[in-house]
């Protein structure tokens, strides 16, 4: 465990509605969260399980430039320690601090929440590779379900009731539908998706034995882009999962060429539709959303996504046009269990918590393309 170099920390700006219940929680995050013209302490301090990780980390620097004091628990499995370094140097905030631990640890997750004196959770922690989650199935319901209750079971032991849960769109899977809402029928077709459902569940049950809890289930839909800074950004470990790094990795000679599966589906190029989400616009909703629970002791289930869908050749073209370099890519056959699109109804999340994506293809692929560039190697070449 340790604490960065104090100073004093930033501020953002919130997307704001015309409706109430908006300017109600900005009006109560303002007296709550921030801190006052003396700088005195603030009063609520957020563990973020996860919190190292891709989304994670882009979250946790929202919570600290919003004046928030935050606790980053993870493991490290899928991340490295040199992000809390870089968050600590965007930030320049004293509010941070660092425990390595699983969620599946018990003993760990208990000192964590009782003696950082934790009023909510942000929950990110989990496996999320999808090809593995069918070859390793028993991992990952290990991973995300039991350790998901491990977490659950402390919070009630330390009277913490308030937890934005890192969902996904993966619950959804039905090929019936290339839209969804929130009240789309969930049918996950992997297990990743359906470790994701499962947790969504045991919430609705909490929920339902105990009403006084305040809970968040956001569903995501495809986060892309890095911190326009450079400094963070996604980086998986070993062969890229999702097309975005695969990209990035042949923009920089990592990988020769890019796969494209499929190119015969029923849409306008032939290649599969999906909705990006930059993880900057996923990580200003997970922040609105705790200023929403904040004074609505609610169960929320939101989609966070755009609204709108690129295919594989129009991000290719739109990653062409932000780093200047060819994308080298062959048609192979399609994946089984790949849909030909599917995006997000958003409209819901802009209604409740004033919230809406703002940035678009092009600064994905920008902000993308300027974190790979600058690290190459991600932060495996950082000690």
């Amino acid at each position: 465990m340790f604490w960065v170099d104090e100073q004093n920390s930033g501020s953002r700006t919130i997307t704001s509605s015309n409706n109430d219940d908006t300017q109600e929680i900005l009006a109560y995050f303002t007296r709550s969260y921030c801190k006052n013209k003396r700088g005195t302490e603030m009063e609520e301090k957020i563990l973020v399980t996860g919190g190292a990780g891709y989304i994670g980390s882009h979250t946790v620097v929202q919570l600290l430039e919003a004046g928030l004091s935050v606790v980053v628990f993870d493991n490290l499995s899928n991340s490295s320690r040199a992000v809390i370094d870089r968050i600590s140097k965007l930030t320049g905030s004293k509010s941070l601090d660092f425990i390595e631990g699983d969620i599946r640890d018990r003993t760990a997750v208990r000192h964590a929440l009782r003696d950082q004196k934790i009023s909510a959770v942000v929950h990110f922690a989990g496996l999320k590779a999808v090809g593995e989650s069918e070859t390793e199935p028993l991992k990952y319901y290990d991973n995300n379900v039991s350790g998901s209750v491990v977490l659950l079971e402390e919070m009630m032991k330390t009277d913490i009731n308030t937890i934005v849960f890192s969902s996904s769109a993966t619950v959804y899977g039905n090929p019936e539908y290339s839209q969804y809402h929130e009240d789309t029928p969930p049918a996950p077709a992997n297990v990743y998706g359906r470790t994701k459902l499962i947790v969504e569940d045991i919430l609705r049950d909490l929920k339902k034995s105990q009403p006084s809890w305040r809970i968040a289930l956001l569903r995501y839909f495809n986060p892309v882009g890095a911190h326009d800074s450079g400094l963070i950004g996604e980086n998986p470990k070993g062969i890229p999962n999702n097309l975005m790094p695969f990209i990035a990795q042949v923009a920089v000679g990592v990988r020769q060429k890019l796969s494209v599966y499929g190119n015969d589906y029923p849409t306008p190029d032939g290649t599969g539709l999906r909705d990006y989400i930059h993880v900057e616009d996923l990580a200003a909703g997970h922040l609105a959303t705790l200023q929403y629970l904040k004074i609505k002791p609610t169960l929320l289930t939101l989609n966070l996504g755009t609204g709108q869908s690129y295919s594989v050749l129009d991000i290719i073209k739109a990653f062409e046009k932000a780093s200047g370099k060819a994308i080298p890519y062959e048609v192979v056959g399609r994946r089984e269990g790949d849909l030909a699109e599917y995006y997000a109804d958003p409209s819901l999340a802009e209604k409740i918590l004033g919230w809406k994506a703002q940035l678009g293809i092009d600064r994905m692929c920008a902000d993308t393309w300027r974190w790979k560039k600058n690290n190459p190697a991600g932060y495996s070449n950082i000690k």
